[in-house]
C-alpha cells in the first residue's frame, strides 16, 4: 500500500463489496446454526426411539 492510497475513503464499490460479503458471511452462519440445530434434534429423537430411561415420560 502507498503512502498516497494509505488514508483514501472507502469508494462505493468498496462499500458494495463489503456488503455482499457480510450477507454471505450472515446466510453461511444461518446455515451453519440450522444444521447444528437439525443434527441435534435427530440425535434426541434417535435417542428416545430406542427407550433410553433418561428421557422417557413419567405418567
Amino acid at each position: 500500500m502507498t503512502e498516497d492510497t494509505k488514508g483514501a475513503p472507502a469508494t462505493n464499490e468498496d462499500e458494495a463489496r463489503r456488503k455482499a460479503n457480510m450477507v454471505k458471511a450472515g446466510i453461511g452462519i444461518g446455515i451453519g446454526s440450522a444444521a447444528i440445530v437439525a443434527a441435534l434434534l435427530y440425535s434426541n429423537s434417535a435417542r428416545r426411539k430406542k427407550g433410553d430411561t433418561k428421557v422417557a415420560k413419567e405418567d
